[in-house]
């Protein structure tokens, strides 16, 4: 029993520093009507995105609130139409440039060097680079509330994280795992404040940078070969003396991350052994998911079987803890809270299964994304 109420203890701490960072130290930039006067270029790396880039740049072709707004896209060795998809849905709108990428050199992975050369081909006299994928929809203000908000923050690189789409059963189970994730276990207000490297987050979906901060952390240069560029470039930033941001991008932009199981299955593989780093690290991290969210539910059901109600009692209340933990966190990021909170453990199990697949994978060099390889 004691080991069942520290349990609960911990579960207790860890849901309301949840509560804490949503309610009280998330930012949350407002998709309301505001301007900005400065130059931005909005940068799109494209890789066979031809099936599904149309939404995103209509998004970018109809922002408003930026006096001075360039959108560059860049078509990283494309073989589907994406860049005659780009000519037919921007036409001859002077604020978009398509560019034609060259194949990442050695050291470098394809995601980090396509990103590079749209920095490193964008005017100079651009002061905020905002990086978006293919998969991301802005509201009409969405870069204009994301640009006011780097600058209100007093930071370098600002993250607005946006609303992620579930529509399949594997969706919701794995997906809100993101935010819940940084949310219960990441201290935002120390993050920001804090020049340590290694207390960063980002997200590659929708990430703002200040053009000459950008610069000095070395850009996409600096994180060539990591498959996590966006949590690394924000590290990148952070040792250059820079400040960076973490943001509910909820009410400026929309991701559909993934279409299919074995398309999210992949995209996850690829990159969580570069979460955790080493095998140890990762084992001890799954381990201790495990027996904080998903051993009890099954506790309580063994515990009423054996007739000890005061352990079933426990350990359902665990169980409750870790369901708010989950329903704080979509209502935050405007997820969707029930019933899927309820499935709170199983997500936790496929999470392990996911990392235990990557590491596998990794060690026997079969990790590949978009038909490149990625370790």
């Amino acid at each position: 029993m004691t080991a069942v109420l520290a349990l609960l203890v911990v579960l207790a701490a860890l849901t309301g520093h949840t509560w804490v960072n949503a309610t009280r130290w998330l930012r949350r930039p407002g998709a309301g009507p505001v301007e900005v006067t400065e130059p931005v270029a909005v940068l799109l790396p494209l890789r066979d995105e031809a099936d599904r880039v149309t939404p995103c740049l209509r998004s970018l072709l109809a922002q408003q609130g930026v006096r001075n707004l360039r959108i560059v896209v860049l078509d990283d060795g494309s073989g589907d139409g994406t860049a005659d998809v780009v000519r037919a849905v921007a036409g001859d709108d002077p604020r978009l440039t398509l560019l034609t990428g060259v194949a990442p050199p050695p050291g470098w992975l394809g995601k980090p060097h396509a990103c590079w050369q749209l920095a490193t081909r964008t005017d100079p006299a651009v002061t905020v680079l905002a990086f978006v994928d293919a998969d991301v929809v802005l509201t009409p203000y969405a870069v204009a509330a994301a640009v006011t908000e780097l600058r209100a923050a007093r930071a370098t690189l600002l993250s607005p994280y946006p609303r992620i789409l579930v529509r399949t059963a594997a969706d919701r189970l794995v997906q809100p795992l993101l935010q819940w994730l940084w949310l219960t276990f990441l201290p935002l207000r120390a993050m920001e404040r804090s020049p340590r490297p290694s207390l960063a987050a980002a997200g590659g979906q929708f990430l703002l940078v200040d053009q000459a901060g950008y610069l000095r952390a070395g850009g996409h240069a600096s994180v060539a070969d990591k498959v996590l560029e966006d949590i690394e470039l924000a590290r990148a930033v952070k040792r250059a003396g820079g400040r960076i941001a973490l943001a509910d991008g909820s009410a400026l932009a929309s991701c559909r991350m993934y279409e299919t199981w074995p398309q999210l299955r992949d995209g996850y593989t690829k990159s969580l052994w570069a979460s955790f780093g080493h095998p140890l690290a990762a084992a001890v991290v799954v381990t201790l998911l495990l027996l904080l969210w998903t051993a009890p539910p099954l506790v309580a059901v063994g515990a009423l079987a054996a007739g000890a109600p005061a352990v079933a009692g426990a350990t359902l209340a665990a169980y409750a803890l870790g369901v708010a933990g989950r329903v704080v966190s979509a209502r935050a990021t405007g997820g969707r809270a029930w019933p899927d909170a309820l499935a709170h453990p199983v997500s936790v199990v496929v999470l392990g299964w996911l990392t235990l697949r990557s590491y596998h994978l990794r060690k026997r060099r079969r990790l590949s994304w978009r038909g490149r390889p990625v370790s």
